[in-house]
């Protein structure tokens, strides 16, 4: 992952430098940004983050801390609260309503149960607060695109850590009980690459 996120990266650069440009609106009463990312991996995502921003980072995979010590000695804007060895389901040490900002990037494909970790950010959220996502999901089923997905779904999940090619996270979303939505899809390889479907957007406690 540490070699492949920089290229992906590159591909999307454009999408996230939009989608992120109006996290400082969403700043508690205290005046700092308080931002919690989900699954930071090799911290991707800092470049974007404003400056003086509050960042607690969690990943599953222990041997995520020394890119992301990495990635922060580059980002020096930031400040480091905490960083987490969990999953996403399992965020125990974050406690209810004490996060402005929710950020998952590819994360829910690989999940074991996305509907778990959408209720442990809508917990962690404080009201008001907004949880970003930028996610590979499922095509539409009648497309040959879906065909491939779940074609290929076995043997990518088992070189993909998991990482499944066809999750409906729209539809998850959809489901969960933020009060605003704000989602679009695009693609971010031809048509005929089965991880091509994305979802980008923000959705508001």
């Amino acid at each position: 992952m540490a070699k492949v996120a920089p290229i992906y990266s590159r591909k999307v650069y454009k999408q996230k430098q939009k989608l992120f440009s109006n996290l400082s609106k969403f700043t508690g009463p205290s005046g700092q940004l308080t931002l919690l990312e989900i699954g930071t991996g090799t911290g991707t995502n800092f470049q974007f983050y404003p400056a003086g921003c509050r960042l607690t980072c969690t990943d599953p995979n222990p041997n995520f801390r020394k890119f992301l010590l990495k990635s922060l000695s580059e980002n020096r804007h930031l400040e480091l609260e905490g960083l987490v060895v969990a999953s996403g389901e399992e965020l125990r040490q974050i406690p209810d309503g004490t996060v402005d900002v929710v950020v998952c990037t590819l994360v829910l494909c690989s999940v074991a149960d996305s509907k778990k970790v959408l209720t442990e950010v809508l917990r962690v959220l404080r009201p008001g607060g907004a949880f970003y996502f930028l996610e590979h999901v499922a095509a539409d089923h009648s497309s040959w695109t879906y065909f491939w997905q779940k074609v290929c779904d076995p043997v990518w999940k088992c070189f993909g850590d998991g990482c499944s090619l066809s999750r409906e996270t729209q539809e998850e979303l959809e489901k969960t009980n933020f009060s605003e939505l704000n989602l679009r899809r695009f693609r971010v390889t031809p048509y005929w690459i089965p991880a091509s479907p994305h979802i980008i957007g923000y959705a508001v406690k």
